[in-house]
């Protein structure tokens, strides 16, 4: 695996604990999290750049911070309208047609080659996450608008993802002040939509985490990822988020081992290795 690649599957790794710090902040309202933690994450981006003199990184044209903003933005502020206007399982599973979106741009905007084991490989990931969630929830009415923002937010994070390679002269220390800006949108959506919860010692702890790892490295990673690894592979392997999120939330105490999550395990492992497979040959 390349070293750019390796460095996307640490952004997949360090996403796998957003639902456990996510539960331990809870019951913050998600956009204050959301705002709180990208300020972490912007913040210590910021304090690592002017350690290294490098600030001159944040100097980028106007299409930049759009592209880089109107990602990290764009998508969680759709994923939080999609989980809140419609039943979150169902929003969930939707959200993870990014990664089926990101192997299937990588043909059409990239001009990468996808084999048919890039398709069963993703396609079988899809599967494992839809056993994992459980596709067959209900669908209460006025739910439309709700599962409209879930596929809207695939969509951005796919198109972002993948562009960031034709966005290969930015460099990625200047995600750092994509952060910042997120932070900001995220904090006056909050302040127009939420009520302010003050945190406790340990959902201060819990936002910090998220803002160091999650919500703050794991961005850093993924630009590297995209932009000079394997989009493809991590598309693929993007699958093993939702299936990791849920062992950890086991191994916490917070959900409990099933048939469910051992036959999602098998079929997210065999789709990983179709697509690794496919983009070794």
């Amino acid at each position: 695996m390349k070293p750019a690649t390796l460095a996307g599957t640490g952004a997949l790794a360090l996403w796998a604990f957003l639902a456990l710090l996510g539960a331990w902040a809870a019951p913050l309202p998600p956009l204050q999290v959301t705002a709180l933690a990208f300020a972490v994450g912007g913040a210590v981006g910021i304090v690592v750049l002017a350690a290294r003199k490098s600030l001159g990184a944040l100097r980028q044209p106007p299409l930049a911070w759009v592209h880089g903003v109107g990602g990290l933005f764009g998508y969680h502020a759709l994923y939080f309208a999609a989980i809140a206007w419609a039943p979150p399982v169902t929003a969930n599973l939707l959200n993870y047609l990014w990664p089926l979106l990101i192997v299937l741009l990588s043909a059409p905007v990239l001009g990468m080659r996808l084999s048919a084991r890039h398709f069963f490989g993703t396609g079988l990931g899809f599967l494992g996450c839809a056993v994992l969630i459980g596709a067959g929830a209900t669908l209460p009415v006025g739910s439309g608008l709700g599962l409209v923002c879930a596929v809207a937010a695939a969509v951005v994070w796919a198109v972002y993802s993948v562009t960031s390679r034709r966005m290969a002269a930015v460099p990625t220390e200047a995600v750092a002040g994509f952060c910042l800006g997120t932070a900001l949108l995220a904090g006056g959506a909050h302040l127009a939509f939420e009520t302010w919860m003050p945190p406790s010692a340990a959902q201060w702890g819990a936002v910090v985490l998220l803002g160091l790892g999650p919500v703050g490295a794991a961005f850093f990673l993924w630009d590297v990822g995209m932009k000079r690894g394997d989009p493809r592979l991590l598309g693929a392997l993007a699958y093993a988020v939702p299936l990791a999120s849920t062992l950890l939330l086991v191994a916490s105490g917070a959900a409990v081992f099933d048939a469910r999550i051992g036959a999602a395990a098998l079929l997210i492992a065999g789709g990983g290795f179709l697509a690794s497979g496919a983009s070794r040959a």
